[in-house]
């Protein structure tokens, strides 16, 4: 549960920082950041998929082909299953109370105890970030959103005061149980069934792609894609 711990320290530190003191970054200071996250990003996602990648030459062009697959596959059933418009609509109704909120409105720690909470827990990359925490113990995902869940919270903290740090709590059990539950249980069901490697390998595409938004080069319906983690072991044990 590295990953989890960390989001949950950037957040209390990014909520500590926000309440004791304004933080405001300047465009510049953003835009660096930005660039560095999205780096970051590209290199433990295409790591790995890389690292999940084995066999001969033509095992592995059979292995990048069935996680395409499971990509397109897993966003037509994300599409079905509208999981981006219930991602999109939940931001929405986020943003609509920041900026409706008041600095002293008598309801702002609970206000920004369940924007915060809402925000953290259903992003894309802490269902995709915990499971792989739990399945590799690959807990760089987590760690990227550690760092944007901290400067979201000490942005946010002015605004909702300590209800930006109780958010640190449902981020600690949604993540940390989805860890455990990977971990203890489905990991090794997939290794049994030599299944592990395809779920990594698609899960980094996924990583990748959470680049491609952070740098802002190209919109993608992140949560679309979740269910290509189920599809590629299923496209796998169908291959053979």
């Amino acid at each position: 549960m590295i990953g989890t711990t960390l989001n949950v320290v950037g957040i209390l530190a990014g909520g500590i920082a926000g309440t004791i003191k304004r933080w405001s970054l300047s465009k510049a200071t953003e835009t660096n950041v930005k660039i560095v996250l999205g780096v970051f990003t590209v290199y433990y996602g295409l790591r790995l998929t890389i690292l999940s990648l084995n066999g001969s030459l033509v095992q592995v062009l059979k292995q990048v082909g069935i996680a395409i697959l499971a990509l397109m596959a897993g966003k037509a059933i994300g599409r079905l299953l509208r999981l981006q418009r219930w991602s999109n609509r939940l931001g929405h109704e986020a943003r609509e109370r920041i900026s409706s909120a008041k600095p002293n409105a008598p309801d702002r720690l609970g206000t920004g105890f369940k924007v915060c909470a809402g925000l953290f827990c259903a992003a894309p990359l802490a269902l995709l970030g915990a499971v792989q925490d739990g399945l590799s113990g690959y807990f760089y995902p987590l760690a990227v959103k550690a760092v944007m869940d901290g400067l979201a919270t000490m942005g946010l903290a002015p605004l909702f005061g300590r209800g930006v740090l109780l958010a640190a709590l449902p981020v600690l059990v949604v993540e940390g149980t989805l860890t455990l539950v990977s971990g203890q249980l489905l990991k090794p069901w997939l290794e049994t069934h030599h299944l592990l490697d395809s779920v990594n390998a698609t899960g980094g595409l996924v990583v990748f792609s959470v680049a491609l938004v952070i740098l802002g080069l190209k919109r993608i319906e992140l949560a679309d894609y979740l269910p290509s983690l189920a599809v590629a072991p299923f496209l796998t044990w169908l291959c053979g």
